[in-house]
């Protein structure tokens, strides 16, 4: 069954707001996004992402934009645990199932669909392919996410990476609605 989701959040990290629009089709997830930050300077960000079956990242095309410059990269994941990133290897993010863009609420949301981590006890280590912003530099992120709780058909899920922490909360499709430290969403009028 195919389902169609516009979420928006205040991105309190960057100063800004970003708008997704999502698709669920089965275990796969396509997205459209853009976002719009102040900090660490003024960018504007576009995104699509496309994930294969059980929701492991296929690709993801970014394109930021500040003052000065624009930047694009195109990430891809052969399946098989190889990364590319404009067409060229990327050996130390290999084995790793998802993408993480930086400041984007919604890419949380592949490995915690995978594993039901917001609807069953469970905790699980990553390896992500964590893309900077507005820089747009790919870089390996080992990321935990950990059960803590339901509500609502959706739960509460801890996230950590290094010595950050922060308990989110998600709805029923996954989608992040409270990220504290970055972003909260928007509730349509």
């Amino acid at each position: 069954m195919t389902t169609s989701r516009a979420v928006t959040w205040d991105v309190m990290a960057s100063h800004g707001y970003e708008t997704a629009w999502v698709v669920f089709d089965g275990q796969t997830l396509r997205a459209r996004g853009r976002a719009v930050g102040t900090d660490p300077e003024p960018y504007w960000v576009s995104y699509e992402l496309d994930t294969g079956d059980g929701y492991v990242t296929r690709q993801l095309r970014v394109t930021t934009e500040t003052p000065e410059v624009t930047r694009t990269l195109e990430l891809r994941h052969d399946g098989r645990g190889g990364w590319t990133a404009d067409g060229e290897p990327l050996p130390e993010v290999h084995g790793a199932l998802d993408c993480d863009l930086g400041l984007c609420p919604l890419t949380n949301t592949m490995p915690v669909l995978r594993h039901g981590l917001h609807r069953a006890a469970g905790e699980r280590e990553f390896l992500m392919a964590w893309v900077s912003v507005p820089d747009l530099a790919v870089r390996p992120s080992v990321q935990t996410y950990t059960h803590l709780g339901g509500a609502d058909g959706g739960g509460r899920v801890r996230y950590a990476s290094g010595d950050f922490r922060s308990d989110l909360d998600l709805d029923a499709d996954g989608l992040v609605v409270d990220y504290p430290e970055l972003a909260t969403r928007l509730t349509p009028r």
